[in-house]
């Protein structure tokens, strides 16, 4: 509570109260007021040339960033090694994978390729770190692509592996008779004495002498084609092992399948016999690639040794008669 003062009044020799007028104290507020007003605007000024000068909030946003700004850098690290490991696998399934399964590699544009088009990082502009934030994200993409291109080519790999895997067991790949149970390799591919006809003619196929009832083998996994008799060849025996590849088996004595039986390499599917135009008791055995006959010499690479495989070549080249 503010004193009272007073004043002595000569006139009338008496202690008059002073009384304050309105318009000075109104005056004293509003002098307050304004010095209140400038002495925040001097504070602010000075609050802003001097940014050293930071409220806890601000201190705890810029470590927040200083510390996200770090993150993209590592990150940035990261997506380079994972770059370089991806390349790698790139360039095994390119030069490798692809090479083995004789599969086209993929050419590098396609899994290099960026974004075209509309700007897709425009809503990342405008900040203090739009440039790392951009750039990180363009590495991501990339990074995101090239992956989805090498696993759809390790899918295909995979595909051609399992393709791989069926053409090995389904190709023709040992012989028909067994070593031990012949007599000998009559005759070879190629132009050769007709036994009955008497004159050269095209022999395509081998033929194998052994005894009547001697055990006929598959020579790779296969579907039984044709199991009959024919006016040639005899009782005959057609295997469609896929992959383009037929064999024949001719002048069986016996079959041991029927037509559209799944056979297994090695499977006994016959006996060796002297049935339609023969002389004697053999196995003549053809290959067939796409429709045209080859020579079977080349398919005997499971079974025999190179000193086996280097005598039947001798053999198999003889101008001799055939038996058929």
């Amino acid at each position: 509570m503010s004193k009272v003062k007073y004043y002595y009044d000569s006139e009338t020799l008496s202690y008059q109260k002073i009384e304050r007028k309105k318009g000075r104290r109104l005056g004293f507020i509003a002098l307050a007021i304004a010095g209140t007003f400038l002495a925040g605007f001097l504070l602010l000024l000075v609050y802003i040339n001097l940014p050293q000068i930071e409220t806890p909030k601000e201190k705890a946003m810029k470590r927040e960033l200083n510390h996200m700004e770090l993150q993209y850098q590592v990150l940035n690290k990261k997506m380079a090694q994972a770059q370089k490991v991806l390349s790698e696998v790139e360039n095994r399934d390119n030069n490798i994978y692809r090479v083995y399964f004789e599969a086209n590699p993929i050419p590098e544009e396609q899994r290099k390729a960026g974004f075209g088009g509309i700007n897709r990082y425009k809503n990342l502009e405008g900040y203090d770190n739009s440039d790392l934030i951009i750039e990180t994200n363009k590495k991501m993409d990339i990074l995101q692509k090239q992956i989805v291109v090498q696993s759809k080519s390790l899918d295909e790999i995979a595909l051609l592996a399992e393709k791989k895997e069926k053409l090995l067991t389904a190709i023709p790949a040992i012989q028909p008779v067994k070593n031990e149970n012949l007599t000998r390799m009559a005759s070879g591919y190629g132009m050769r004495m007709h036994p009955i006809l008497k004159y050269r003619k095209m022999h395509n196929g081998m033929d194998f002498t052994a005894k009547t009832g001697t055990e006929v083998y598959a020579t790779g996994d296969a579907v039984v084609k044709k199991a009959s008799r024919s006016t040639g060849f005899g009782n005959l025996i057609v295997l469609d092992h896929g992959f383009g590849y037929e064999t024949y088996y001719a002048h069986l004595s016996k079959f041991d399948v029927r037509k559209g039986q799944k056979i297994k390499r090695g499977e006994v599917i016959g006996e060796v016999g002297s049935t339609g135009l023969s002389t004697a008791p053999h196995l003549h055995y053809e290959v067939h690639k796409n429709g045209r006959v080859i020579n079977p010499i080349n398919f005997y690479h499971g079974d025999l040794t190179a000193e086996e495989y280097d005598i039947m070549l001798n053999q198999s080249n003889l101008e001799n008669q055939s038996l058929d």
